[in-house]
């Protein structure tokens, strides 16, 4: 048995994360699986300093909007990379997966619905495309982990003001729905796993208001895995104490 240790972190601009220095904890750290969303770059304009670790696989999913989205993967498991382009049809760069032993690792930066109706019904679509892609690869058999920035907060107790929040995107129904269904599917939000109902743990706040100070935030970042991996959870946390970004990573440990 082996334990591997997950990260996923929407760091809001790799660039900019560099300049302030907030990735050089992954140094510190034995990180198997370093899932980065909104990197907002393309590969070779991330810079080298991001940290000390060379890991000997990376892959790099632009967006073909420059400056936008893109996710970014960092392991040393030996594996191949997948492409589910039927899923981000539109190419923003939101996928990252990744097939090692029998499992699929997924980083992704699900889309935001709050921009218009027409990007909600988009991010409906993708919800639907994704949860359909993932069964069709548990039928195989396929063990999977999927991590990143969900851009929704599946309960009342996962955002500091629901009532505030319940005709916003991010917390509609429908959005909270796909989630319900994620988990009738045969998945399990870690985190709720391990920690219950506990209160007042978010993975998002805006930069407005002294949200982030106030905890007045968002519990948007997940990992989720199928249920065959449940006795196989050590650990799941959200990393709050880690600045640089509007959100905060979150971590898995499984011991497989």
């Amino acid at each position: 048995m082996a334990k591997l240790t997950f990260i996923s972190w929407n760091v809001n601009g790799i660039r900019a994360v560099d300049k302030k220095d907030a990735l050089k904890w992954i140094d510190d750290e034995c990180v198997d699986f370093l899932g980065l969303q909104e990197i907002k770059a393309e590969a070779d304009q991330i810079p080298e300093s991001i940290f000390e670790r060379d890991y000997k696989y990376q892959s790099i999913n632009s967006s073909v909007n420059k400056g936008q989205s893109g996710v970014a993967l960092y392991t040393d498991i030996k594996g191949e990379a997948g492409c589910c382009e039927h899923v981000d049809i539109l190419d923003e760069g939101r996928i990252n997966e990744y097939h090692f032993d029998n499992m699929v690792f997924f980083n992704i930066y699900f889309p935001n619905g709050q921009r218009s109706e027409e990007r909600l019904v988009y991010k409906m679509s993708f919800y639907k495309r994704f949860l359909d892609y993932i069964l069709e690869l548990r039928k195989e058999g396929k063990s999977i982990v999927v991590c990143g920035d969900v851009n929704t907060a599946h309960h009342p107790i996962d955002l500091a003001r629901p009532k505030a929040n319940e005709k916003t995107s991010g917390f509609l129904p429908m959005e909270r729905e796909w989630q319900d269904k994620l988990l009738a599917s045969g998945f399990i939000d870690t985190f709720r796993h391990v920690h219950g109902n506990m209160e007042d743990r978010y993975s998002w706040w805006s930069y407005r208001a002294a949200a982030r100070k106030n905890n007045v935030g968002w519990r948007i970042d997940y990992f989720y895995v199928s249920d065959d991996l449940k006795d196989k959870i050590v650990e799941a946390e959200i990393l709050d104490q880690v600045m640089g970004s509007d959100h905060c990573p979150v971590k898995l440990v499984l011991d497989i």
